[in-house]
Parts: structure tokens; C-alpha cells; sequence
């Protein structure tokens, strides 16, 4: 199979724009991708063209049910998938779990799609088949789910294969069509519809659906497909990026300190200026910071930006200041090392009952973790407390406080669950999952400019765009 090549990351949004045009209206001119045939007949090697009355692009979660939900007696619905077999980003999904959605309510989903619109334009969706909506589906069919910690739903079985294998069973008792090895190489716009043509052979149809995913994990097929077949159907493409990704530390301090976590940490992103705060987990990486809290931040941070994580919180600045002095007056050889051993119970004790339901308190500083922040700050590890300057103790507070790591890079495709950008939202029509400049167009999952926290939510938008859609697919094919 030759695929669609894989350009840079960097590179591919600079690309895609570069290409993009005006799209015609239907009868004027065709609107080409590279290789597309001008006849409505044959394909390049000379065999009968045929005919569906859908053809949906890509066999991930949002295509396959999707075609599910776009079936009606009589029709013929057509799925392109490039690789060998549906659904290989599905399988690899909450580690091979398969995270497939959140539980609480519905309304509380918006909230964890950025502040880019992105929870307002999914609002039809989520609200039009919700969580609960999903969990059911799966039910009916035999497949239980189940809440896990931090209320994410997982299949019972905490298999992604037996989510796949209802989709693609529901599929065959359908009578859909799923062409695997069939890597797009073409899409032409006509009056009528859409030609697609494969590496296996050449398709019309009166409606298509772009369900092709973002740019990560490519080695599942999501290589940017989409974006260029939209951009070349006249959509414009925000800036394309890895988001849900693991951030790589200028000069990392904690390498030895891999594997060391932090539940519900204030991480402060900063931009010549403070842009964004963020509360969530942390996990220390050999290279750098992982963990819910700043996977769900990386949509937001670009290389040279700078990150502060408060191990303590930052309120308690002075307190932590007045505790250090007043301990230092009254016994001054002892150690600084066993003073911070304490330093949990110092915070929990000076927060008052009224209030401590709220605040988020460190319960445990390892003497690893310790022992580096002072030679980060400058200050020997055997040093007793009448020997620390106000220097020294202004430089270990404003590190406990909010120790400053400079971002070099963000990880790649590889890493990044999910890509950031994507088709430009205020293009399609969210009530539908329709093209707003091409009638009879879809987009549906990744490939918008969409994306979500962790925890299921993006499964959950790709579930419910793709019933969006195919519930106006269903009017259109009557």
C-alpha cells in the first residue's frame, strides 16, 4: 500500500495553507485533490467506477458509528480505511482500555474543550447524544461499562478490542461496505457529489464524511489526511499541533526523580507574562512533566515558554517564611533537611478548618525530591538553619512556591494523544456536522479544531459528532 506521504508537524499546516483554494460553485469547475480522474466511470486502471450513496473516509470511532447511524434500507454506504484493519488508534486508547467517556453531567463536558468556542460549537453534539446515550449503546449490545477512578468509563472487560469489535460487527449486520488497504488519493467535488479515488480502486457518492482523525499516533494511519482533503475542499485549517503530550525540560533537574507523582498541583504557564493557570496531577518523566494536569495544559504551551509548579501553595509563602525564621531563632543547629521533612504538617496545621476542604495541601515530600530543590536553589543539603541567609530562604521559598522550568519542546506525534487545530469550526454547521462552503460534506472526530482534556472526552466528541451527522445524513439519503 502507498500511503500519503507524512510531512513535519512544523511543516504541515504551512503546507496545507499554501494549497488551499476558493471552491467553486457545483457546476462551474471540479475541485481537484492531486490524482484525481475527470472521469465518472472508470478509474485509473481502466475498471468500472461504483457508485454508494455515502462514502465516509477514515474507519476510527467517529466513521464507523457514523456509518452505523447513517444506514437505511436500500442505501449503500461505502468506508475507506488506509490501513489493514478499523479502529488501530481506538485500539491503542486509555492504554488499551479504552477511556471511551466520562460520567457527570453533560453540561460539565463543555467546560474541558479550551476556551477557544471549542465546548459551545460541540454543544448540539454532546447534548444530542450524550454520555449516558453511549454508555447505553454499548449495553444494549453486551458490552457493560464501568467507572474508574476519577470517573472515566471504561468497557468492563477494560479491552478496546471489544468496543472495536461491536462497531465493526454492527457494521456487517448493516451491510456496510469497509475497504481496508484503501489509502485516498483523490477527492473531486462535482455537481452531483464526490469522486474518491484509492489506491484500490475508485468511488462516487451523492454525500461523503471526513472522519480521518488529527496527526497523532501516526503509525495508526492519522497522518493529516483530512486536513488536506478539507483545505483542498475549501476549508481553511487552523494551527496544527500536538496536544494531550508530555513537555520536554530545558537543563531537567529531576531525571533521578522519574516516576514521582503530585495529585492536584497549581501549575502556572508563563509567557513573558502569566497566561494560564492549571491545577492537576504531575508526573516527574525522565526528560520532563507528564500527568493529567499538564497533558490537559499542553494545548497551550509552545517551546520557550516557562512552567512553575507549586509544590507548595503559593499562599502560604509568608506563613512557610515566618515558620523557617521563628524555627531557626529557637533551635538553630538543626537540620534544614528534617525542617522540611515537616513542612507538610506545618501547612496542614496553619490552614484553618474552615478552609481546608479547599486547599489542595502537599501530603508527602520525599528527601530525594527535597535534597534536589536545595541544590537547585543554591543551599548545601547538611546546612542548619542558623546558617541560611535571607537569601538563601527568599531563593528555597520562591521554588517551593513556584520553581520555574523553561519548556524546550513539546512531545511529538508520537506522543500527543490528540492533535490541536484542525478544520476551522466556524465553517461547519454544528447543529449538523455539515460543510458550510461544500453541500454534502461532513467532518466529524479529530480532524476539526477540536480537542479535549483527558479522561474520555475527545472519544466521547468523536461518539457524538458522528451521530450529529449521520442523523442529517439519514433526511439527505431519504
Amino acid at each position: 500500500m502507498i500511503a500519503i506521504r507524512v510531512v513535519p508537524l512544523a511543516n504541515l499546516h504551512k503546507e496545507i495553507c499554501s494549497k488551499r483554494q476558493d471552491v467553486p460553485e457545483a457546476g462551474e469547475m471540479d475541485t481537484h485533490l492531486p490524482g484525481a480522474k475527470d472521469s465518472h466511470h472508470k478509474s485509473h486502471d481502466g475498471r468500472l467506477m461504483e457508485n454508494y450513496d455515502l462514502i465516509i473516509v477514515g474507519a476510527g470511532p467517529s466513521g464507523l458509528f457514523c456509518a452505523i447511524n447513517s444506514m437505511q434500507k436500500g442505501k449503500k454506504i461505502l468506508i475507506l480505511e488506509k490501513k489493514n484493519s478499523p479502529g488501530h488508534k481506538l485500539l491503542i486508547s486509555g492504554s488499551g482500555h479504552c477511556n471511551i467517556t466520562h460520567d457527570g453531567n453533560i453540561q460539565d463536558f463543555l467546560d474541558h474543550f479550551g476556551d477557544k468556542g471549542h465546548g459551545r460549537f460541540l454543544r448540539p453534539a454532546l447534548f444530542g447524544f450524550k454520555n449516558s446515550d453511549l454508555i447505553y449503546f454499548f449495553k444494549s449490545l453486551g458490552l457493560n461499562m464501568i467507572r474508574e477512578k476519577g470517573d472515566k468509563i471504561f468497557p468492563e472487560t477494560l479491552q478496546a478490542r471489544d468496543v472495536l469489535n461491536i462497531l465493526t460487527s454492527q457494521c456487517r449486520a448493516l451491510g456496510i461496505v469497509i475497504k481496508c488497504n484503501h489509502a485516498v488519493r483523490s477527492i473531486t467535488r462535482k455537481e452531483e457529489g464526490f469522486l474518491v479515488g484509492c489506491e484500490g480502486g475508485s468511488y462516487s457518492s451523492r454525500l461523503l464524511v471526513i472522519a480521518t482523525g488529527g496527526c497523532s499516533y501516526p503509525a495508526t494511519g492519522s497522518t493529516g489526511d483530512g486536513y488536506r482533503f478539507a483545505s483542498l475542499l475549501g476549508h481553511r485549517i487552523t494551527e496544527i499541533g500536538p496536544a494531550l503530550t508530555p513537555l520536554l525540560i530545558k537543563d531537567y533537574p529531576f531525571s533521578e526523580l522519574a516516576g514521582l507523582s503530585f495529585s492536584d498541583m497549581k501549575i502556572s504557564l508563563y509567557r513573558h507574562a502569566k497566561i494560564r493557570e492549571h491545577r492537576g496531577d504531575v508526573l516527574l518523566t525522565h526528560q520532563g512533566l507528564s500527568g493529567p494536569g499538564i497533558l490537559d495544559l499542553s494545548r497551550y504551551i509552545r517551546a520557550g515558554d516557562v512552567v512553575k509548579l507549586s509544590f507548595v501553595p503559593e499562599d502560604k509563602r509568608e506563613a512557610l517564611e515566618e515558620w523557617l525564621i521563628d524555627v531557626a531563632r529557637l533551635d538553630g543547629r538543626r537540620s534544614l533537611m528534617s525542617m522540611l521533612a515537616d513542612l507538610p504538617r506545618f501547612l496542614a496545621s496553619s490552614v484553618s478548618s474552615s478552609v481546608s476542604s479547599s486547599v489542595s495541601l502537599p501530603t508527602y515530600l520525599s528527601f530525594r525530591l527535597i535534597k534536589r530543590i536545595l541544590e537547585i536553589s543554591g543551599i548545601a543539603s547538611e546546612l542548619h538553619l542558623g546558617q541560611l541567609t535571607r537569601e538563601m530562604r527568599n531563593r528555597l521559598i520562591g521554588n517551593l512556591t513556584g520553581l520555574s522550568l523553561v519548556v524546550s519542546d513539546l512531545g511529538g506525534n508520537n506522543q500527543a494523544m490528540i492533535t490541536r487545530g484542525g478544520v476551522d469550526t466556524r465553517e461547519v454547521n454544528p447543529k449538523t456536522m455539515q460543510s458550510k462552503l461544500v453541500k454534502g460534506l461532513y467532518l466529524v472526530g479529530e480532524v476539526l479544531d477540536v480537542d479535549g482534556d483527558t479522561g474520555g472526552y475527545n472519544l466521547q466528541a468523536a461518539f457524538s459528532t458522528g451521530m450529529l451527522a449521520a442523523r442529517n445524513i439519514r433526511n439527505n439519503l431519504d
